[in-house]
């Protein structure tokens, strides 16, 4: 054994367990024991000081951190730094978030997040394209002078990374269930955001390979009473993933409630959808050549109008106890294991389990993170080192 986790409330399969140590070797977890397992005292033990030991989160739509949008900076050392902003506060795997933006951006964007997995950069998990492929009635804070149509060219262009995962978020009605097929046959995820679609349109885009609803309720059709558009949608297909941005000011707390009672919970996760003062002292920055400013954890724009948040994913798991009525456990498996089993990597992160990569977030009962772990090495400590 290379280290032993001890003294800590360790989440496994939905419980804390107590008494229990997570041994770890080679990066991966090699079992969950009891304390007193004598496999513990031929490894470096770490004492938890009664901590939480949570999966690392996985956050499949981060737009900046650490000073930087990715939109603006396409390089390694931006995904670097991004991914060590969200590292703080407990993000073990993630995914630099692209909004519409020029194809050439897209594909600086595709080729430095490619380096980054071959590089071995900490957490990055692949790529969110989100846009330019959107629909204007619906384009939020994005640009629509930047929306294009996805012809065949776009389509080699999305599929053309091959290292990681590509997600896609893209209006359906904007395209043909024949283009969404071809993406989710190339192994695309598509997920269906900035979207005026109809029940229908969406209804035949799941069929066609549609498999999540980029931050439901946000920037979608909304259910009525003879139209269930997009987020009835959303809610009445039992299969797909729907993420939530859970910072108070998104979505209603009630709304979210009302979603979470409509589908199992497993195919909710959260996400933070962060711009760049993520792990700065920072309060405003700039999109595509607008001034925006945050308030509370949202980030808008001079009309009010949202543009992103300033969410850590160790907030948004605490505001989902505080906001969704669910318990500890199970909003930090929405942070985790869920958005893991939707990039289609729930054999390997998101659960603290043999065989997993030791993924790790240590904090406090407040969810305050003390130590982040990625494939067994920390890249975040306590003040004190509990190291014995």
């Amino acid at each position: 054994m290379d280290l032993a986790f001890i003294n800590g409330r360790v989440l496994v399969g939905g419980q804390f367990l107590t008494r229990h140590a997570v041994l770890v070797a080679n990066g991966r977890i090699v079992a969950v024991v009891p304390d007193d397992d004598p496999r513990c005292a031929q490894a470096r033990r770490h004492d938890l000081a009664g901590r939480l030991l949570l999966p690392g989160f996985v956050d499949v739509q981060v737009n900046g951190g650490g000073g930087v949008l990715y939109n603006d900076d396409t390089s390694v050392a931006a995904i670097e730094r991004i991914g060590r902003a969200h590292g703080r506060f407990g993000t073990t795997g993630f995914l630099p978030t692209l909004i519409s933006d020029d194809l050439r951006v897209v594909t600086r964007a595709i080729a430095a997040v490619e380096a980054a997995i071959e590089a071995g950069v900490p957490g990055v998990k692949g790529i969110h394209i989100e846009g330019p492929f959107l629909n204007e009635a619906r384009k939020g804070v994005h640009d629509a002078a930047k929306f294009l149509v996805l012809d065949d060219g776009a389509l080699a262009l999305l599929t053309s990374m091959k290292r990681g995962k590509t997600l896609v978020t893209l209006a359906p009605e904007m395209t043909d269930p024949a283009t969404i097929a071809r993406l989710a046959a190339a192994g695309v995820l598509v997920a269906a955001g900035h979207t005026d679609a109809n029940y229908p349109t969406i209804a035949t885009a799941l069929r066609h390979g549609l498999t999540g609803f980029t931050h439901l309720f946000n920037a979608m059709s909304q259910m009525k009473a003879r139209d269930p558009g997009v987020v009835g949608a959303a809610l009445y297909d039992q299969d797909s993933w729907c993420g939530l941005i859970v910072d108070g000011r998104h979505v209603d707390p009630v709304m979210m409630q009302l979603a979470l009672r409509c589908k199992r919970h497993d195919r909710f996760m959260l996400v933070t959808d962060a711009m760049p003062i993520v792990g700065t002292s920072q309060d405003s920055f700039m999109l595509q050549g607008k001034p925006i400013h945050v308030e509370g954890d949202a980030c808008v724009d001079a009309s009010g109008k949202l543009a992103g948040s300033a969410l850590t994913m160790a907030r948004a798991v605490r505001n989902s106890t505080q906001m969704l009525d669910i318990d500890l456990a199970e909003a930090a498996r929405m942070a985790s294991e869920y958005p893991a089993e939707f990039l289609g990597l729930g054999h390997e992160i998101g659960r603290i389990a043999a065989g997993y990569w030791a993924d790790l977030v240590v904090t406090d009962d407040d969810l305050t993170v003390a130590e982040t772990w990625i494939h067994g090495r920390r890249i975040q400590r306590a003040t004190a080192d509990q190291d014995s």
